[in-house]
This record gives C-alpha cells, sequence and structure tokens, in this order.
C-alpha cells in the first residue's frame, strides 16, 4: 500500500509556541525509512516551506503553500499577491497583513527570527493578516473582498485572504501525481477542516490555543480522529493510532524515543 501523509505546519507538526518537532521526530523518521511521502500543506510560502523542507528532511515531496493556493515548484511569481495588495488598499480596512509590517514587528508578532518573518514576507498567492476593527465591520471587510474575487480563512492565528485555492484541492492535484492508494491528512484548524475531510483518514491534532474544529463529516465512523496530544506529539499519537489501525505499522514496530 503506497501511502502519502499531507500535514499542516504550524499547530500540528510544529508546536504552536516554540516551533518544535522534537516529538514527532521518531515518526518522520519511521515513514522516510519506508520511503512514504510527507506532502506539508501550510499557510507558510515557498521561501519559508522549503527551510522546513530541509530540516524535516522531505526535500524530495512537493509541498501546498499559502493555504492552499498552490503547489510549491520552486518558481517565483507574485502577480497574484500585487493584485491582491492593490484590491485591499481600495478597501482601506483596518486589517493589518504581512506587507504591511515591518520584518522586526512580524517577528514579534509571529514569535518567529527575524531571518524567518523576512521569508514569510516573500509572497506570492496570499495575505495572512489581523483583523483590527470591530465586529461588525469584519463582515463588511468580508463582503468587500467578496466582491473582489478575494476569500478569507481563519487559520490558527490569522485571516488569509487569496484569490482562492484550498488545501483540499491542492490534495486532489497531488493524488493524481503520486498515486497514492491511501492519503492521511493532519491539521489543527478551521482552515484544514476541507483538507481533512478530503483524505482517506483525516487526524484533528489538538491544539488548545486556537478555535478548534466543530465535529466533522466521518468522525462518528473512526474515519477522521482526534487526538489528546497537542502539536507534534499529537501528530505522532495520531499517525500511529491510524498506521496501526490500517495494519500499515505492525505490533512488532517501535518508535524510537
Amino acid at each position: 500500500m503506497r501511502l502519502m501523509i499531507v500535514s499542516d505546519l504550524d499547530g500540528t507538526l510544529l508546536d504552536h509556541a516554540t516551533y518544535s518537532y522534537a516529538s514527532a521526530q521518531p515518526m518522520l523518521d519511521w515513514l522516510a525509512a519506508r520511503d512514504v511521502p510527507v506532502v506539508l500543506a501550510s499557510s507558510k510560502t515557498g521561501a519559508e516551506i522549503t527551510v522546513w523542507q530541509e530540516r524535516l528532511g522531505l526535500q524530495r515531496w512537493p509541498a501546498i503553500v499559502e493555504n492552499g493556493a498552490a503547489v510549491f515548484d520552486g518558481r517565483f511569481d507574485d502577480t497574484a499577491y500585487r493584485r491582491l495588495r492593490a484590491a485591499l488598499a481600495e478597501i482601506n480596512a483596518p486589517f493589518q497583513g504581512f506587507g504591511d509590517m515591518s520584518v522586526a514587528e512580524l517577528s514579534a508578532v509571529t514569535g518567529l527570527s527575524q531571518a524567518e518573518a523576512s521569508l514569510a514576507r516573500t509572497r506570492a498567492y496570499s495575505e495572512p493578516g489581523l483583523w483590527l476593527g470591530e465586529d461588525p465591520g469584519l463582515a463588511e471587510f468580508l463582503t468587500a473582498l467578496e466582491t473582489r474575487g478575494i476569500s478569507a480563512r481563519r487559520g490558527g492565528r490569522f485571516l488569509t485572504l487569496s484569490f482562492g485555492g484550498t488545501k483540499a484541492g491542492r490534495l486532489a492535484d497531488l493524488k493524481a501525481q503520486l498515486r497514492p492508494d491511501l492519503t492521511i491528512a493532519l491539521g489543527d484548524a478551521p482552515n484544514d477542516a476541507e483538507l481533512l475531510t478530503a483524505a482517506d483518514h483525516g487526524i484533528v491534532v489538538r491544539n488548545t490555543h486556537g478555535p478548534g474544529l466543530p465535529p466533522l463529516p466521518g468522525e462518528d465512523t473512526g474515519r477522521i480522529l482526534r487526538t489528546q496530544g497537542e502539536g507534534p506529539a499529537g501528530w505522532r499519537e495520531g499517525l500511529e493510532a491510524v498506521l496501526r489501525g490500517l495494519g500499515v505499522m505492525e505490533q512488532g514496530d517501535r518508535l524510537d524515543g
């Protein structure tokens, strides 16, 4: 059985506060030893994803970037991003996007180093940011975006704007490209819901720092499960449960660490 793992990063494979993935490393090693694709699916940019692919040893596989706007292939074209920024200037609402923040300000908001924050500002398709106005104004803002063909998705921390594209849509593209027999998706936030339900098996990784996910179709049958552990510990826990349930990870298989 050829598997494909598709995973969100922040709050899922990476710890919400520290960005550590140490608890997940034994499972990453187990998957790498069996040549199982682990595709990162994140709101991060291609520049950021490249760094994380290298750290995690996942350079061989493609990635879903900027909240599902594209499958990353190493090329950079920011035409869509420049159109998006022009639309935001027209609306002139109290939305503070990454492009409105200095590298130092973005570093303070995200906890990223300044080098990492610089990569986060190297955008091609989407604009994450913070709504700084009142709740009624947010509804008006979202309507103004919609009239311009811009969609908004709530992640663990930010409201991300783009001209469309979802992680679930990119999953379909990757299934056609890599032709797995079975897909397993992991995520922790509302913007992961479509991805989790589109995969053969979904894992909701617990995250007490964000809005969480409502009950999803497939939870009652066990096709989608929720972890007790948070972040990378939950990532490892959920995958081990699914893989053992499928018989892919046998009783004799042990994870080091």
